[in-house]
């Protein structure tokens, strides 16, 4: 199973989770007047969008390439990607920070908080599950890594913003959850207001890391340190090769680009040396699934 399929379960997950999430706290903020609950309210709902951009742009770089577009469409993951970070800038972190400081300034106070609440568990209970699901699709493609080497390291934009997004609507779950509940047992409404200002500096802060990661894979990035370690070895262990001058890798979506610069060795013919080269290439792509276009150049120095 390639990482297109783990990013398609783990935004079903997301997807599953925060629609209905988004509706019960919509629910319990009309009833309670509290802040923080419209503030994860308006994040979940967000966020639910959020997962239909990435499943867009998951379909939309399977697109084979074209003339206008040589080497296929998969960077256009990464754009969506970049959006939903931006959304989840404005949308979840902005509007939380305004919504809180609106009441710090009202000072409305709070209505049947007791369903606010519930809602709430309820809400981080289906988080959870959510973040569980996507977890299991990082573990599934990050070997040997721990959770940190991979975030820092992988290429897919997918499953790095759903586990920022899942990890930030935990963390404003629970924010939301201690400022209604300080709310309600003191009487005092402005730690529900507190409240939705934390989740709307959480928010930001992730959104943050998310799209500086994606910044990177849009400039342009290599493959990931084994697919280059392998292919590596591929080339030294070629017969044919003399030396390796240069390789260079580029991320394209779920795709790789190679191009290498190559010295063959001096006693083979030229239609020698171009067999040995076609053979080096079918040899990569069967070595790494994930390299779609490689490209060889003979020379004689750097």
């Amino acid at each position: 199973m390639d990482s297109s399929n783990h990013s398609l379960k783990a935004i079903f997950y997301a997807f599953s989770a925060n629609l209905g999430i988004a509706i019960a706290k919509t629910w319990a903020a009309f009833f309670t007047g509290s802040g923080s609950m419209l503030a994860e309210a308006i994040h979940s709902f967000a966020d639910s969008g959020n997962q239909v951009l990435l499943y867009l742009g998951l379909k939309q770089a399977q697109r084979p390439p074209d003339q206008n577009h040589p080497l296929g469409y998969g960077k256009i993951s990464y754009f969506w990607s970049f959006v939903v970070a931006i959304l989840l800038f404005t949308m979840g972190g902005v509007f939380s920070i305004y919504e809180g400081w609106h009441k710090l300034d009202s000072h409305e106070g709070l209505r049947q908080p007791i369903i606010g609440i519930l809602i709430l568990l309820l809400s981080i209970a289906l988080e959870g599950w959510s973040l569980r699901g996507c977890l299991v699709e990082v573990n599934r493609i990050k070997g040997d890594k721990t959770l940190w080497q991979w975030l820092f390291n992988t290429r897919n934009a997918e499953l790095v913003v759903v586990l920022g997004e899942d990890t930030a609507a935990l963390i404003g779950l629970s924010l939301a959850l201690a400022g209604l509940g300080m709310a309600t047992i003191t009487g005092n409404p402005v730690y529900d207001a507190m409240g939705s200002i934390a989740i709307g500096v959480v928010l930001i802060l992730i959104s943050l890391f998310v799209a500086l990661h994606i910044k990177a894979l849009i400039i342009g990035r290599s493959a990931e340190p084994e697919l280059e370690q392998a292919i590596n070895q591929v080339i030294e262990q070629d017969d044919a090769i003399a030396h390796l001058f240069n390789l260079i890798t580029l991320q394209l979506g779920p795709d790789v680009m190679v191009a290498a610069k190559l010295r063959m060795k001096p006693e083979l013919t030229l239609q020698q040396a171009v067999h040995k080269i076609n053979l080096l290439e079918v040899e990569i792509k069967r070595t790494v699934p994930q390299v779609k276009w490689c490209f060889m150049e003979p020379d004689c120095k750097d």
